[in-house]
């Protein structure tokens, strides 16, 4: 059996549901994991996506900020929350998913949505920078104390950190730019190999090969520019490595009419039997 994932920060899913349709008619994905959806549980336009297709709808969200869903022509075995750094912030949805191919074990898929961090990398004079290194410590505890990445696992979404010096447009630039400070690349790679998780995308893409999934909206002409930063990812357990297919990024979607400053990623997978 062949399975697509996608993951896109949608930057509120109500302002931009038509981009959503279009990319699910396009693409096709078969979950399609959402991040800063900015409403409430009972503002989300569930009714769109069982017109689309998807009937399995499981949402984390809150007013006006932050949130998350996934989207899924497979049902659901699972729904969970877990809340971090104890502020209750709609940051993390888990489901479990039982398509054919894997032998009858369930795939968990986590969907997150890691704090921005501000604009000072400084923890001591920003709060908000504070607040993203403890979720990433958070995050890697939980991921090793409990076992996350030990059966067929996967963990989705927007990191808003670029790890590489391909990631991002240019490496000295962004040394003391929050998403790409030294602190930030040790704590994401720390909670990678947690898991130990596999990056999907690099997996394609080599190392050396510039690749990016943001670009920001004060840009002018952001595609002659260019000054992108690689901050959405899809991480597969080592179980799942094998049934990799594909991974590429939807660049062409930051075109798009009111596009999210984001744009899709997304993983093929063909299942063992």
């Amino acid at each position: 059996m062949r399975l697509t994932l996608a993951t896109w920060n949608i930057n509120s899913v109500r302002l931009r549901i038509d981009l959503v349709a279009r990319f699910l008619s396009e693409a096709a994905p078969d979950v399609l994991c959402l991040q800063e959806t900015k409403c409430r549980d009972s503002e989300f336009p569930l009714t769109a996506f069982h017109k689309l297709g998807y009937p399995h709808v499981a949402i984390n969200g809150q007013k006006g900020y932050h949130g998350v869903a996934v989207a899924s022509k497979i049902p659901f075995q699972l729904i969970d929350r877990r809340s971090f750094c104890e502020k209750g912030d709609a940051r993390h949805i888990a489901i479990a998913l039982a398509p054919p191919g894997v032998g009858g074990k369930l795939i968990a898929l986590h969907n997150f949505y890691v704090p921005a961090g501000g604009d000072e990398p400084d923890p001591a004079i920003n709060p908000k920078f504070a607040h993203k290194l403890q979720f990433l410590d958070e995050m890697a505890a939980w991921t090793g104390s409990c076992k996350v990445a030990a059966g067929n696992s996967v963990m989705v979404g927007d990191f808003n950190i670029a790890p590489l010096e391909t990631d991002v447009w240019n490496h000295k630039a962004l040394l003391k730019v929050v998403s790409h400070t030294p602190v930030e690349v040790d704590k994401l790679n720390f909670l990678r190999e947690a898991g130990p998780w596999v990056d999907a995308i690099r997996h394609f893409v080599a190392p050396e090969e510039r690749l990016y999934t943001w670009w920001s909206y004060r840009a002018r002409d952001w595609e002659k520019s260019d000054r992108g930063r690689r901050l959405d990812h899809i991480w597969v357990s080592e179980s799942l490595k094998p049934c990799l297919e594909g991974a590429r990024v939807l660049r062409d979607s930051r075109n798009w009419e009111r596009p999210s400053d984001h744009v899709p990623v997304l993983a093929d997978f063909r299942l063992l039997t």
